[in-house]
C-alpha cells in the first residue's frame, strides 16, 4: 500500500516512460464515418488482460498474440461480412493459438478432403486468409495482412499483474488497482488519474518515504503481497 500527499511536486529522475517505440494510435481510412471511430485513448507501454478485455466489439476491437497488443478497430471498419466474424468473436482476448510461434504466421494444416495445405482457422476463415479454391470476390490487393501490419500495434501485453492500494491521506479515499508489474509508479499514477484527476500534482509516498516515480513498485522495494 502507498499514499500520496497534496502540495508537493512528484520526484522524478528521468523522462517519463512513454509508449513502446513502434506503437501508434490506429489510423482510420477516409471512407470510415466519423461516428464509427471510437474515442481516442492514451497509448501505454503495457496492457493487462483486463485492459484488453474491455475492447470486445466490432467498433472497439483489441486482441493480443505472442505478448503484443493490436487494435483491429480500423480493420473492421473497412471490412464487413462473414470474414470479420471470427475477429469480432475474438475481440478482447488473446489469439496466440491462431498463429505459429516460430514464424508469427497463421498456423497451417492439411485439409483431409483435398490433401492440400491451408491456413488453420479454428473459428472460421477470417480477413486476409485466402479461400480454399478460386473465388471471384477474393481481392489480393490488400497489401500487408493485418497480422503483419505494424499500424495496428499499440503496445505489449503484461507478463503478469499485481494489485496495489492507493490511499489519499487528505480524504482517506482508498482505491485498489490491478497494474502490470512492468509499469513505473509514474505510469500507475496515469492509471489512477481516472479515480482522482488531481493526483498528478501530489507526492507519492510509502511509509512516509517519497517513491521514485520512474521505477517500478518492485524497484521501490515494494514486494508483491498479493
Amino acid at each position: 500500500r502507498f499514499e500520496w500527499r497534496k502540495g508537493q511536486v512528484p520526484i522524478r529522475t528521468r523522462m517519463t516512460a512513454g509508449p513502446q517505440p513502434d506503437a501508434q494510435l490506429p489510423a482510420f481510412a477516409g471512407t470510415v464515418k466519423k461516428g464509427d471511430i471510437p474515442k481516442e485513448y492514451r497509448l501505454q507501454r503495457f496492457y493487462t488482460d483486463a485492459d484488453i478485455a474491455k475492447h470486445n466489439s466490432s467498433h472497439d476491437c483489441w486482441v493480443s498474440f505472442f505478448g503484443r497488443v493490436y487494435d483491429l478497430t480500423p480493420l473492421l471498419a473497412e471490412y464487413d461480412g462473414p470474414l470479420a466474424t471470427p475477429i469480432i468473436e475474438a475481440a478482447g482476448s488473446d489469439i496466440s493459438f491462431w498463429f505459429d510461434e516460430a514464424t508469427g504466421q497463421p498456423k497451417t494444416h492439411v485439409d483431409p478432403s483435398t490433401g492440400l495445405e491451408e491456413i488453420y482457422c479454428p473459428w472460421g476463415r477470417y480477413i486476409h486468409v485466402p479461400p480454399q479454391g478460386p473465388e471471384s470476390g477474393w481481392a489480393t490487393n490488400f497489401g500487408t495482412p493485418w497480422w503483419d501490419d505494424r499500424r495496428y500495434y499499440i503496445g505489449l501485453r503484461s507478463s503478469s499483474t499485481r494489485k496495489v492500494t492507493i490511499v489519499n491521506l487528505l480524504t482517506k479515499q482508498k482505491d485498489t488497482l490491478e497494474v502490470p508489474v512492468e509499469e513505473t509508479v509514474e505510469e500507475i499514477k496515469e492509471r489512477y488519474l481516472v479515480h482522482n484527476a488531481h493526483a498528478g500534482s501530489y507526492t507519492w509516498k510509502r511509509l512516509g518515504k517519497p517513491l521514485n516515480m520512474e521505477k517500478t513498485l518492485e524497484e521501490n522495494g515494494m514486494k508483491d503481497e498479493t
